[in-house]
């Protein structure tokens, strides 16, 4: 059983790697994106991410340093670099050598500019969005882009680990990034919601946290079924089966 999350915005370089270091898979793509990149000055940073100056001046600078070689000053382990909420919900620098090593066989994580990472595949500082409508030659966005790429990769890993579903933990917009029709395996959706008087609410903080706490749970029990995944209770989450099909798992507090 394979699960994949989305990557974050806010990055940790100041952790120290856990174990073993790998590298990307994709980084003939990478570099390519990086190439297009570099020729962006900060204006159009701004307008291509839609974010603030202060941003776009910071990823000119982090485009323009990125180098085709990792070391331990420009690169970090995927899994500990990351440090939005979904990340504060996995707790990656507390895990110990043995839980990095079953989250290189159990976890991906889709990146608009890697393509898809294992947790211990070195990155370098970024921002890049998958949904960032970033024209590559005859493409027109990220999507476009990295094509049938993703699925392909996470087939073979799958096939690899011997895995016989993809549990989906990533938010639309990466989800997208992945060519359904092409995966070998059973996929399921975990989503995650809580009551707000008597009414379901979807919470997207608490959504991104819980995402990262059913990528924990899976790592430190060493789950390998779906229904395994039922069990899952951490801050107060519980499955419904009444909300829940075979293949979308609500998850309810």
């Amino acid at each position: 059983m394979i699960s994949i999350l989305s990557p974050a915005k806010s990055l940790n370089f100041e952790r120290e790697n856990i174990g073993d270091t790998t590298l990307p898979r994709f980084q003939d793509e990478t570099m390519t994106l990086v190439n297009k990149l570099k020729k962006q000055k900060s204006k159009g940073i701004q307008s291509l991410m839609k974010v603030s100056q202060k941003i776009a001046d910071l990823n000119v600078l982090r485009f323009n340093a990125y180098q085709s070689e990792f070391n331990d000053s420009n690169s970090r382990q995927a899994i500990l670099a990351f440090d939005g909420g979904v990340y504060q919900g996995l707790e990656a620098p507390n895990f110990t050598k043995n839980q990095i090593k079953y989250a290189n066989k159990s976890l991906r994580i889709l990146s608009g500019m890697y393509g898809l990472l294992r947790p211990s595949d070195l990155i370098q500082a970024y921002r890049l969005e998958m949904g960032t409508k970033l024209k590559v030659g005859r493409k027109a966005n990220l999507y476009e882009f990295w094509g049938d790429k993703i699925a392909l990769q996470l087939n073979e890993d799958l096939k690899e680990t011997k895995s016989n579903y993809l549990i989906n933990l990533a938010s639309q917009e990466y989800y997208k990034s992945i060519n359904e029709d092409l995966i070998d395996t059973p996929i399921i959706h975990c989503n995650f919601k809580e009551y707000k008087g008597d009414k379901l609410r979807f919470v997207s903080f608490n959504a991104k946290k819980a995402r990262g706490l059913m990528a924990q749970y899976i790592i430190k029990n060493k789950i390998r079924t779906p229904d395994k995944l039922k069990g899952f209770d951490y801050e107060d989450y519980s499955f419904s089966a009444k909300h829940s099909t075979e293949n979308e798992f609500l998850f309810v507090r």
